[in-house]
């Protein structure tokens, strides 16, 4: 059973959750609520939102997560999508702009970069010898 969600009144999330905004809704649980973004990369371009307020997703509670994937799977099927997005940013300069945990559904329509998420992807390249340190370093965490 979830605990009592946490609710923040500045929160424009918190907000549309408790129907003080409104939204053009998706699907709502008793632990997400899900909506059509009004400011679209793309057509169909979709939130979900856990309904516990947390900025970041380090500080939710993991049973908030547990329906978020499902969600996104069934706004992608029911769009017929073949190419979409699913991102999540924490911070600022992560790209977060709402400080509530969020998931974007995000449609790629095509190849161009017109519509849909339009990322650069600036990889590394031979830091094998990195990456095994910090393997062994993050274990030790884990």
């Amino acid at each position: 059973m979830a605990a009592v969600a946490r609710s923040l009144g500045s929160c424009i999330f918190c907000k549309i959750i408790k129907g003080e905004i409104p939204s053009f809704k998706l699907i709502e649980t008793d632990l997400s609520y899900s909506f059509l973004d009004i400011g679209p990369l793309s057509k169909g371009h979709a939130l979900i939102i856990p309904k516990d307020h947390a900025a970041k997703l380090h500080e939710l509670p993991d049973e908030y997560l547990a329906e978020v994937m499902p969600i996104a799977k069934k706004i992608a099927t029911a769009q017929g999508l073949e190419n979409y997005n699913i991102l999540q940013n924490n911070g600022r300069i992560a790209h977060q702009v709402v400080d509530h945990v969020h998931f974007h559904v995000i449609p790629k329509p095509d190849a161009s970069d017109d519509e849909g998420l339009v990322i650069g992807w600036p990889a590394k390249s031979d830091v094998v010898d990195e990456v095994k340190k910090y393997h062994q370093e993050l274990l030790g965490k884990l």
